[in-house]
Parts: C-alpha cells; structure tokens; sequence
C-alpha cells in the first residue's frame, strides 16, 4: 500500500459558507457528486447533509423520525455524548485516527427514534473541491430499537485531478431489532489518498446491510470496516463492487465478527482491475454457536493489473459454520462460448458477462442514481473492450 503524508496536505483554512439550496451547486460539481449517489435535484430524502472540504455546508432534516446533526454541534448537545463517541473506533489506533480526533473538521450525527420506518434514504455528501485539502470527518449513526433507515453517501473529488486526502471514522451503533442499510459510493479520483475507518456493533435481532460501490480511478484507498454482531439473532451483510483501473490502488475488506447465538453474516466481493492493485480481504470470526457466516471473493483481471484475494475464517467454538469461496483470474473461455453460441460476438459476449459481474442490483438503488452506476459500468466495459 502506497504511503500517504500527511504532511502534504493542508488541514486547515479551507472553509467554507453555507450553502442554503444544493442546486445552487456549479453543474460540474453536482455531476460529480452525482456519480457518487447523491442527487442534489431530487426531493426525496429524509434529510440531507453535505460537508465540504473542511466546512459542514447543508444540514437539513425532513422526517420527524430522525435527527441529523453536524457531529460538533452533537457533542456540544449532548454533552460530547459519552455513550457513543469514539467507543468503537480508538483515538490512537493509528496516525489517520489521530489526526482525526485531534482536529475534526465535522460529519455528521444521526439518530432515529425509536421504532421510527424511516421509508426516505437520508442522504450524506463528502465532497473534496480544494487542491491539496486533508478532509478529517467523524460519523456517527445510532439507529434505535425497533427502527430502519437508510443512509446513502457519497464521496468525490471536485474532479479526477483533484490531489486531496480524506481520513474519515464512522461507528455504527444498531439497536435491539434495528435495521440500517448504509449504501457508500466512492467518486475519488486518481490523485485521492483515502484511509476510512469505521466499526459497528449490532443488538439482539437488529440488522446491519452495508453497500459499498468504486467504479471510478482512486490514487490510493485503504478500508476494513468492521461489524461486531454481539445480539442473539444479528445479523450483518456486506456487499461491494470495485474497479481498479490504472494507477489505482486499493486495500479493502470487510470483517464480522458473531459474539452471540443465532447470529449469521455474509460477505460478498466482487473486483475487476483494469490496470490497477485491487487487494479483497474478508475475516469472519465466529465465537458462539449456532452461527453461520459465507465469504465470497472473486476478482476479474482485465488488461493487466493485480488481484489478490485474501480470506480469512476464525471459528472459536465447536459447532461455528464458516464457509468461503475465492477466484481470481480472466473469464472463462467457455462462458464467451457459450453466449457466442448464441448468436453474440466475441466482444458482446465479454461485455455481457463484464455487466453482470459488476451488477449492482442486489444494492436497491433507484432513479438518476442506478443510472449513473449504469453509465459508469458501460464505461467500464467499453474500456476493457
């Protein structure tokens, strides 16, 4: 993994105003953030947040069932709230936490009531417009007992070129019988360095779905989020989708770890490198009985680059069910075939096997955002071609 200096970035004095109407935003910014899941046009969130560069700019709710906070006005709230705030994620775990919590420029607090079925996504944009700017956010999301939500963000450069780091810490706190799914689509760029760091604990029957999307280049990008299911009956998932084109390179996994009975996880990977270094790392420990955990990584090399699957499974206890699956490699000769022989050429059999490989639609996503991850795909597939 390539290092990332910190001291190479400028982590203050890049603020920035509020920004009243998101669709006041330039239209370059608003297709690029677009491509990152968040649609600035559309009325259909249950709120909406937005930080720029090292500046909270939007910050509004819509649904009386959830709150959303800039994180420095929640810990000014409630008192720092000692319950959740760097509780799962430790100042000193490494120099990117550090930073962190020694100068957070913001991100955001959400909160749903109890029992509240949020049916609106909330929609969250990290976004990176100043060259040279070092990003330090700290999410936290609390999703209380018996409720649901979803939260999509998105998080982009102001364009491809754009040099910048973003270290941001995210902790997830599901509550009994709680369900979040959390959808992350990544906009970077090639001269992005990103290091996020994020971990999650589930309660008895509560649900944590993450979505994870990088179709576009990335300097560097390095993540692991973790989900510890400590409830009887929790139950984590975790799906991603990733590109590494040339110049790119990525480290990222997910890990779970089942601490009670009845729980049950899954993880599923799917890579394509074009050029770039795409490492896919899944751990799944299982520590109370029954459980059951599936881990699947398969990785596509198009073009050159390299891929690397690493799985990892930890059963403590007579009884766990563990299973994994990897494959790394090219496409099979024998599925061209098999779709040439049905009246497709040579190049119409790749691209259609390349589209499905990447598809997305296990994730929900709607409207202008599933057809920007489609255009983004079709990009994908008429480069390899």
């Amino acid at each position: 993994m390539k290092d990332v200096t910190l001291s190479d970035y400028a982590f203050s004095g890049i603020e920035h105003g509020e920004i009243a109407d998101l669709r006041t935003l330039d239209q370059s910014d608003k297709t690029r953030i677009l491509y990152a899941g968040v649609d600035v046009e559309s009325d259909s969130a249950a709120a909406v947040f937005m930080h720029m560069d090292q500046s909270t700019v939007h910050c509004e709710t819509r649904d009386p069932g959830v709150e959303l906070l800039d994180i420095k006005v929640a810990m000014k709230r409630y008192d720092g709230l000692p319950e959740y705030a760097w509780k799962l994620v430790p100042r000193d775990k490494d120099e990117f936490t550090r930073n962190v919590a020694e100068n957070v420029h913001g991100g955001y607090f959400i909160r749903t009531k109890p029992g509240a079925k949020i049916a609106r996504p909330v929609q969250s944009c990290l976004f990176l417009k100043a060259e040279k700017a070092g990003q330090n956010v700290h999410n936290i999301v609390v999703v209380e007992e018996g409720s649901e939500l979803h939260i999509t963000t998105g998080c982009s450069t102001a364009h491809n070129a754009t040099s910048a780091a973003h270290l941001g810490i995210t902790e997830y706190y599901v509550k009994k019988g709680g369900k979040l799914t959390f959808t992350m689509i990544h906009n970077w760029g090639q001269n992005a360095s990103v290091r996020p760091r994020s971990v999650g604990v589930v309660e008895e029957g509560g649900v944590f779905q993450s979505n994870y999307v990088l179709l576009s280049p990335v300097g560097t990008l390095q993540s692991y989020p973790t989900i510890e299911l400590n409830g009887r009956g929790a139950v984590g998932r975790f799906n991603s989708v990733i590109v590494t084109p040339e110049g790119s390179h990525v480290d990222s996994g997910n890990r779970v770890i089942m601490n009670a009975p009845d729980t049950r996880c899954e993880i599923i990977s799917r890579t394509i490198t074009t050029g770039g270094v795409n490492i896919a790392r899944g751990h799944i420990a299982g520590h109370a009985v029954p459980c059951r955990g599936h881990l699947e990584c398969k990785g596509l090399i198009l073009g050159g680059g390299r891929s690397l699957a690493i799985p990892e499974l930890d059963a403590t206890v007579e009884g766990v069910e563990l299973s994994h699956e990897a494959a790394v490699g090219k496409i099979a000769q024998d599925e061209i075939e098999y779709l040439m022989a049905r009246g497709m050429d040579e190049s119409e059999a790749t691209s259609t096997i390349v589209r499905g490989f990447l598809n997305v639609d296990i994730m929900g996503l709607e409207g202008p955002l599933a057809k920007a991850i489609q255009e983004q795909v079709e990009m994908i597939d008429s480069s390899a071609m």
